[in-house]
């Protein structure tokens, strides 16, 4: 008994050292990590390994960036991948350094845009403006009504254009998804506020103290998420006057609500 207990414990090792060394020694993307092939032999900024792009739109695109770099010295560059990738060999066949910004756009993910930036850039956009550029052209539902070609454009047209003013903290733009956040924060902001502001008894009119009491909550929602993003991302008027008219209009129907509903406040005894 003793002796087919161990011999059940050898096997049992042998069987799990030989499936590890089968799998320390198989990588199935060990070739993909850096396959400089795929590469053309002629350096260009654009590598369209995904074909996402008509040939007129990179012709296009790739004597922008040519004549990007030659203006201002910044490198920007731009790898399509789906199946295979070159992977680190794109740094050296495009001598990416400090002052580079590579666009990788792959659809295998749920967002098809990512990006690699030297460290001389995030001096002009911070890490979050990368965050926000991804979210704002890379998600599926901008992908799916303006198509993978134009993530790659408009993201690029952010970039060049923070750049050639002296950086951004922000992406420049307002999209309607993100204004009508900014709108319906507003609006719940000033519900609070016409709430706090509730005269408590019949010799008060507005009761400031109470609104200066919650300001951080409405100020947060009206002042922070309301109109913050609107004026760092856009000169356009009309959403800010439109979420100053949200804030105003849920004020007025939050302060006017004891009167609709045919309560008033208790004077005091």
């Amino acid at each position: 008994m003793q002796l087919c207990f161990w011999r059940k414990i050898f096997v049992s090792i042998t069987i799990f050292l030989f499936a590890g060394s089968i799998w320390a020694t198989y990588s199935p993307s060990a070739l993909a990590y850096e396959n400089p092939d795929l590469l053309p032999a002629t350096v260009t900024p654009v590598v369209d390994l995904a074909k996402t792009l008509p040939d007129p739109q990179e012709n296009k695109l790739v004597q922008e960036l040519e004549q990007f770099e030659t203006d201002t010295g910044w490198k920007l560059r731009v790898l399509t991948q789906y199946d295979r990738t070159p992977g680190r060999a794109v740094i050296n066949y495009w001598g990416l350094d400090d002052k580079s910004i590579l666009l990788v756009a792959d659809s295998r993910g749920g967002n098809i845009l990512s990006f690699s930036v030297g460290d001389a850039v995030y001096e002009f956009l911070p890490r979050t403006f990368w965050i926000e550029l991804q979210t704002r052209f890379g998600n599926l539902y901008f992908v799916r009504e303006q198509g993978e070609d134009q993530a790659i454009l408009q993201a690029l047209d952010s970039v060049k254009g923070c750049l050639l003013k002296g950086g951004c903290n922000v992406v420049p733009g307002l999209p309607r998804e993100q204004w009508i956040l900014t709108l319906i924060t507003s609006a719940i902001g000033g519900v609070i506020c016409g709430f706090a502001a509730q005269p408590r008894d019949s010799k008060q009119v507005f009761a400031w103290q109470w609104a200066l009491i919650f300001s951080p909550l409405w100020g947060i929602l009206f002042i922070a998420f309301g109109i913050g993003p609107v004026v760092t991302r856009t000169s356009d008027w009309l959403p800010l006057v439109r979420n100053i008219s949200a804030f105003l209009i849920g004020v007025l129907v939050a302060y006017l609500t004891p009167i609709f509903s045919g309560s008033a406040p208790n004077a005091k005894s």
